[in-house]
């Protein structure tokens, strides 16, 4: 500032105006914060349908992942019961059904077999056998049939 009281860098106001920044007789408009009802409804909208989004996605995870665990442990034990059969012998191979025990409570087991007819297979050779292994899980609920074929010699 200098000595008689003007500021170097002060600026004349055209004629007719005034300087706003030091009017104290004129009343200061409040400005607005926060956010409009309708801002704060679109928001909860677009919360709303994302979270549904993902309540259903966890929905279907949960079921993929029962219905993934299902399919390897019947798988695993159909492949179980098919051991047994290879290790029997043919005469064992008739139609029966029953559970695990208490190693896999809930789970069953039915072997269906039948005489295969094959047109490539010599009538003094080997018999060809279909046998079907179903695994359920609780009342039907959740059923896993392997098939396979396999030659019997007598």
């Amino acid at each position: 500032m200098r000595m008689d009281g003007k500021s170097r860098f002060s600026v004349p106001f055209p004629r007719g105006t005034r300087n706003l920044a030091c009017d104290t007789n004129k009343a200061v408009k409040p400005q607005a914060h926060g956010f409009t009802l309708m801002e704060v409804m679109v928001a909860l909208a677009v919360v709303a349908i994302s979270l549904m989004a993902i309540y259903r996605m966890h929905g279907q995870t949960l079921f993929m992942d029962q219905r993934s665990r299902f399919d390897t442990v019947a798988t695993l034990l159909a492949r179980q019961k098919l051991a047994e059969i290879d290790t029997g012998t043919p005469d064992d191979l008739i139609d029966t059904e029953g559970d695990f025990g208490d190693d896999y409570p809930g789970y069953t087991w039915r072997i269906e077999s039948e005489n295969a007819v094959s047109d490539l297979l010599k009538e003094d050779g080997p018999v060809l056998k279909r046998i079907a292994i179903t695994i359920a899980y609780g009342d039907e609920d959740a059923v896993f049939t392997l098939i396979t074929y396999r030659h019997l010699y007598e």
